[in-house]
């Protein structure tokens, strides 16, 4: 199967070429099915140039249930067992499309909502102002060990959990492709910034992203710049030329090493015990939260005791003071090193360090 390519045909006809369990990720952004009737005008009586392509039209519910069935179905089939499915829509058919994910066997991972800086105006006035879309997250079983990049997510958010609403703009400006009249030359542009979160929050680099609708190329495009392929496929000759100058014109990062994500998961492991071993701690030290409310101190097999005499592991004494099912010990508990406090984690790191090879630390 040849990689970096944009397919020029019919979505079905395509897809049941591409071979079974060859993709990492499916990004797709099908059609709206608007429903729209008549032009939409602004106050000062100017057309908004809205999605009316015969690509968003459909006869009836039913149609586009069918269409929605067999593409998902075809994804499910091309993606790997450990892969995942993200899909996006407006409420015209977000729900529509998440019955059907769902009776496929997909396993639901998040719903996120993409809040827009810079939305259209509703002009008529009759509705809210229509400020977001959203996203479906699925892993194609509840069983798939799908990739969740939590620390690149936490990195990008400032040191926070990324939350599952994102706050970004549409496209515009000099992003937004025009055509030779200088209008928008694609009505349904994606943000590459949107892209480009997908790719790093849910691949690895060299994975493989499959978009059954590619128009104008933005996961082409954001795939390139991040180290990943894509497999695009657009029945509308004039956007696959479209897409093919915009990735052409994209020049890849040179430092291979810039693209990759440090996972702590995916870190050899240690045990705490190795770090009363190895000298960075010892026996009889005393650790405390961040807050100063707990102390313990760390006993001759690597378990913790208070001074009320409560004891257990790093992770299970944390849970037990702060009376919830479960604590991350390493980045709860905390110790004073020439004069600082500093969280056990970065003993940790440097245990790691210092005792570990480079290719496996």
């Amino acid at each position: 199967m040849k990689k970096d390519q944009i397919i020029h045909g019919n979505c079905l006809d395509a897809l049941v070429k591409l071979p079974d369990g060859s993709v990492d990720l499916v990004f797709a952004d099908p059609p709206y099915n608007l429903q729209l009737s008549g032009q939409l005008r602004r106050p000062d009586q100017s057309v908004v140039d809205a999605v009316d392509d015969d690509w968003d039209q459909f006869d009836s519910f039913a149609e586009y249930d069918a269409l929605s069935a067999a593409w998902l179905s075809e994804c499910r089939r091309i993606l790997k067992p450990d892969g995942a499915l993200w899909v996006i829509g407006s409420y015209h058919n977000i729900f529509r499309l998440g019955k059907q994910i769902q009776d496929l066997g997909f396993w639901m991972l998040n719903d996120i909502i993409w809040r827009k800086s810079n939305p259209m105006p509703n002009f008529r006035g009759r509705r809210f102002t229509n400020a977001h879309e959203t996203l479906i997250w699925a892993a194609k079983s509840a069983e798939a060990k799908y990739t969740f990049n939590y620390d690149a997510m936490k990195a990008l958010n400032e040191g926070l959990q990324m939350r599952s609403d994102w706050y970004l703009p549409i496209c515009s400006g000099a992003e937004r492709l025009k055509d030779e009249t200088g209008s928008k030359a694609h009505p349904t542009q994606k943000p590459e910034n949107l892209l480009a979160r997908i790719l790093l929050a849910s691949t690895k680099r060299g994975d493989i992203i499959l978009d059954p609708f590619f128009g104008s190329g933005t996961t082409g495009a954001a795939a390139k710049r991040l180290g990943r392929h894509y497999i695009g496929i657009e029945q509308d000759k004039k956007y696959v030329a479209l897409a093919s100058q915009r990735i052409a014109a994209i020049r890849p990062v040179i430092d291979d090493s810039l693209l990759e994500l440090s996972e702590k998961r995916a870190q050899p492991r240690v045990p705490f015990g190795a770090l009363i071993e190895g000298g960075l701690l010892q026996t009889g030290d005393t650790l405390f939260d961040k807050s100063g409310q707990h102390q313990a101190r760390i006993r001759a097999d690597g378990s913790l005791i208070t001074k009320s005499r409560l004891s257990g592991s790093i992770h299970g004494l944390g849970a037990k003071l702060q009376d919830q099912p479960s604590c991350n010990g390493w980045q709860y508990w905390h110790i004073r090193k020439n004069g600082k406090a500093i969280c056990i984690d970065q003993l940790r790191e440097e245990y790691r360090t210092l005792n570990m090879p480079a290719d496996k630390a």
